[in-house]
């Protein structure tokens, strides 16, 4: 087996070619029978198309002790980690954030927390609820910047990797594919639609795809709320705080306790799961960074609870803490998973649209 990360994969992945025992099993597999060299660009594709739900492991007949020693996962899982650091930009955050993800990643939300704690002292004479502790105008200032450049980043990145596989103009039906398989999470269906076999080695489970779908509506009612209170704060001089019945806060406490409970189980779930089958050196990382997503939902959560007592202070600091260290490190942490993924799956659309034309 060879110790290149791309090399190994194309080595399974020509003996998948041959064999197509797992064609139907997902998008990587008939995605493989459409070619038959692979270049580098391929083997990236097919690994940030992978959704690692492992069900071609446990069906195949060549994994470990036979002498293929097939573990495909595992080996996508590894380029897939590997393309996200070389399309990085910054390429030199993503290899700090790679050796010390989770030191980055705390000491990042103890600095902000003590930050704005102090920032807190500073409280402005008039403003109400939240405001009252933290002026609007200090908010926007620093999390409009810290929102916009890790999306900047993210999107050289993109670009890097559309130009490394080799896609070209896109079009509304490849991108409303894409957009169809990502919001159902098609790939964790498995070929046969009881589920994808991630954390029990051969018994069928859509408890992944579950907890993937409460945290993806969870983040986007979050979001959701967020970009109504500012429409309602700046178009309509509607300022916070909002009632419990109003739409900021109908959205952000549905969407956080969402957050909460996918966070959750996905932490169980990788607890579980065999980590031989993805990528061994970055598990506790790929860990860090769903436990942060339940800090970010949970603190806001006990702060909205919080509301007029003296903890609120702190526990502001705190939960602007974790929310902006989210934000910076979106795109050098498992976060950036999404948007690869989403790249993955149109260039698949345009792909199967070319083919069968």
């Amino acid at each position: 087996m060879s110790s290149n990360p791309i090399e190994e994969a194309r080595r399974q992945v020509e003996i998948c070619n041959a064999c197509r025992y797992c064609e139907g099993y997902c998008a990587v597999f008939p995605a493989i029978t459409w070619k038959r060299a692979f270049s580098d660009g391929d083997i990236t594709q097919f690994a940030n198309l992978c959704h690692n739900c492992r069900g071609c492991y446990y069906a195949c007949q060549y994994t470990p002790p036979h002498e293929f020693a097939l573990n495909l996962p595992k080996a996508l899982a590894e380029v897939r980690q590997a393309s996200w650091k070389d399309m990085a930009y910054p390429r030199g955050f993503a290899l700090l954030f790679d050796r010390s993800g989770v030191a980055i990643a705390v000491g990042l939300i103890v600095a902000i927390t003590l930050l704005f704690w102090l920032a807190s002292a500073l409280r402005p004479e008039g403003g109400n609820g939240f405001y009252a502790y933290m002026s609007h105008s200090l908010m926007v200032t620093i999390f409009a910047p810290a929102f916009i450049l890790p999306l900047l980043a993210i999107s050289v990145s993109i670009r890097r990797y559309w130009m490394h596989v080799g896609g070209g103009a896109v079009i509304t039906q490849d991108l409303g594919e894409a957009l169809h398989s990502a919001g159902r999470l098609t790939n964790l269906a498995g070929g046969h639609g009881e589920g994808c076999n991630y954390e029990d080695t051969d018994r069928y489970s859509n408890r992944r795809r579950a907890f993937h779908h409460a945290t993806l509506i969870g983040f986007l009612l979050c979001f959701a709320s967020t970009s109504i209170a500012t429409v309602m704060h700046y178009a309509v001089d509607m300022e916070a705080p909002y009632a419990l019945l109003s739409l900021p806060k109908l959205f952000g406490v549905t969407g956080g306790l969402l957050l909460c409970v996918g966070a959750a189980g996905l932490a169980a779930l990788k607890m579980r799961a065999d980590r031989q089958l993805g990528a061994p050196a970055i598990w506790g990382g790929e860990m860090a960074f769903i436990l942060l997503l339940f800090t970010v939902s949970g603190s806001g959560l006990v702060l909205y609870a919080a509301t007029g007592t003296s903890a609120v202070p702190f526990l502001l600091a705190f939960h602007l803490g974790t929310v902006l260290t989210f934000f910076l490190i979106t795109p050098y942490s498992k976060m950036v998973h999404g948007f690869y993924r989403l790249a993955a799956l149109t260039y698949h659309a345009a792909a199967d649209r070319t083919r069968r034309v």
